[in-house]
């Protein structure tokens, strides 16, 4: 979370750490606000989103507060490094993002309404960083679970890039790929629900300022 000197560069898969086959850590079994487990699997009807928009713990505070989210759960996703430690990651050499899984009810909070805090929580046309968070685990990503999800997130860049064009903001630079093939890796469990932890704690996060359309994705078919 604080300034590096050097340019951010992703890793090659060859240059990426290669980890380790099991973690070195335990993640806690439960949330401490919501009080759900943290890992899956989950119960039947729920569905999974995945989002990365600088430093995760105020990220998945944002989440957390949402009716409808059923657990949330910091980690690691979208680089090469297996099992990675939070240090591998702040160095740069894992690729992966600071993550947040978000757990929901569709019957009560939409993908959709989740696309729109996850544009409005964030400055997503900023590349390698979030305000002053400086580095590639700091990029904003979504990595998606169904076609349902990357038409939605389509349909949702689309409509956002028009209203932040229109105030002044620059191109949308949002890494948008499956998650299939891209583990989620839990965070240690000193990152789970942080800022419920430490309430005075860190938090980057901040937005645009401009709202994101609601209603904007494709009808189901």
């Amino acid at each position: 979370m604080f300034l590096q000197r050097r340019t951010p560069q992703l890793p090659t898969p060859e240059e990426a750490l290669k980890g380790r086959p099991t973690p070195e850590f335990t993640v806690p079994t439960h949330h401490t606000v919501l009080g759900n487990p943290l890992v899956g699997p989950y119960p039947e009807g729920l569905e999974v989103a995945d989002f990365a928009l600088g430093c995760f713990w105020g990220a998945e505070r944002k989440f957390w507060q949402t009716e409808g989210v059923w657990t949330t759960l910091a980690g690691y996703q979208g680089g090469y490094t297996e099992n990675p430690a939070y240090e591998e990651v702040c160095s740069g050499l894992t690729g992966h993002t600071e993550a947040v899984r978000v757990v929901f009810d569709p019957k009560t909070v939409s993908y959709t309404e989740l696309l729109k805090l996850f544009w409005e929580s964030h400055d997503p046309t900023q590349g390698f960083r979030q305000g002053n968070d400086v580095g590639t685990q700091y990029r904003s990503a979504i990595y998606t679970h169904s076609p349902a999800q990357e038409a939605a997130v389509a349909a949702s860049r689309e409509a956002y890039q028009k209203v932040l064009t229109a105030a002044g903001h620059g191109t949308i630079t949002t890494e948008i790929l499956p998650a299939q093939g891209r583990t989620f890796w839990p965070a240690e469990g000193y990152h789970q629900q942080y800022l419920d932890k430490n309430p005075a704690g860190y938090c980057g996060i901040g937005g645009t300022g401009v709202s994101c359309p609601v209603g904007i994705t494709p009808a189901a078919e």
